[in-house]
Formats: structure tokens, C-alpha cells, sequence
């Protein structure tokens, strides 16, 4: 399976907290909540419908996974909500317990497992593993090159603040521009693969 990350970034590359205004205030990050204007449901969701189809994993770290369980759960009529809770899902957490988890199929993964547990779903036959939000996990698959393809919506907006995407790299990761497409927000989807 291939590991795809999907992400809202700015222009200057921010892809802290862009659902809401509580989803994450690490470092006082007060702009949460900026991706809301620039969603387009043709061309955005459009693009993660499709992903989804052929998705047959999600992953998402612990802060992403608690806010999807309490967003997701008892949404249904459109393919994207069935999918996202119908799938195997995976969360990396040291913290959560199975008492924890109520948004199932789920799978805990702990951190010592992470990297592990990722290069033994990639080996597996299917579709992707599909990975959106969760920057801090997003980073260690990152510096591990364990990513197949990136997913990025781009947005017309500049915070001057907050978590990126590829801080702290340890060697450069070259990405090969598969398609863009643009949103009637602005907003431009642009899909990467891995580069060798």
C-alpha cells in the first residue's frame, strides 16, 4: 500500500489547527479555523473523495484522531463519511488507552511500533494508507521517507505562525508534480509523488 499525507497548508506553510479554532493551540496558535473559508467541494472534496475510494487504511496521530472520533461518528449519507467510518482506522498514541477508543474499526499503535507498523502496511497489497492532519507524525514519516505521495491544498493565505510541514528536515526529499488543480476558493490541490 502507499502512504499517502494529505494536507491544508498555507503559503508560508503552515498546517497547524486549520479546522477549528480549538483543534490545536500548541505554541498559543491563535488561527485556528482558516481553512473554512477556502473549501471547495468540487475540486477539494472532490479530490478526497476519490483518495478515499482507493484508501484502505487511515492513520492519524493522537490529536487528530480524537478530533476526527468526535466529528466523524453518526455522519452518514455521503461516501466520504461511510468510508471514513467504515475503514481501519490507526492511531499512533502513547497516551490512549483501548478504553479510549469508541470510533472503531481503530488500531493503537504505540510510538516504539510507529515506524514499524507503517513499513509492514506498505509491504501489504491494497489500496493507500491514507494519512491527512497530524503534522508531528506527518514529519517522522517524513524524515523516514516513508511517504508515497503528497496531497497538498494550498491556500491563498500567509499566518506568520504556527507548526509546518517539512520543519527540521535532515536531508532534502525530492517529490515529482503529479497534477494541480484549482479550487473557485483560490485554493490549489497539487499532487506529488516520491522522487527518487
Amino acid at each position: 500500500m502507499d502512504v499517502v499525507v494529505t494536507e491544508f497548508i498555507t503559503l508560508d506553510g503552515v498546517v497547524q489547527a486549520p479546522g477549528g479554532a480549538e483543534e490545536d493551540q500548541d505554541g498559543g496558535f491563535a488561527h485556528g479555523g482558516w481553512m473554512a473559508r477556502f473549501f471547495d467541494p468540487e475540486v477539494i472534496g472532490g479530490t478526497f473523495g476519490e483518495l478515499a475510494k482507493r484508501s484502505d487504511a487511515l492513520l492519524q496521530g493522537r490529536r487528530t484522531y480524537t478530533v476526527s472520533a468526535r466529528a466523524w461518528p453518526g455522519r452518514s449519507g455521503d461516501p466520504f463519511a461511510d468510508w471514513i467510518n467504515g475503514v481501519q482506522k490507526y492511531v499512533v498514541s502513547d497516551t490512549l488507552a483501548e478504553s479510549d477508543i469508541t470510533w472503531h474499526p481503530t488500531t493503537i499503535v504505540r510510538g516504539s511500533e510507529f515506524l514499524d507498523t507503517v513499513s509492514a502496511l506498505r509491504s501489504q497489497p491494497g489500496g493507500c494508507v491514507y494519512v491527512y492532519g497530524s503534522p508531528t507524525m506527518v514529519r517522522s514519516l517524513l524524515a523516514a521517507d516513508l511517504v508515497d505521495e503528497l496531497v497538498l491544498t494550498v491556500v491563498p493565505l500567509a499566518l506568520g505562525s504556527g507548526k509546518e510541514l517539512f520543519a527540521d528536515l535532515a536531508a532534502p526529499l525530492a517529490f515529482d508534480l503529479v497534477s494541480t488543480a484549482t479550487a473557485s476558493t483560490g485554493a490549489q490541490v497539487c499532487r506529488y509523488r516520491r522522487g527518487r
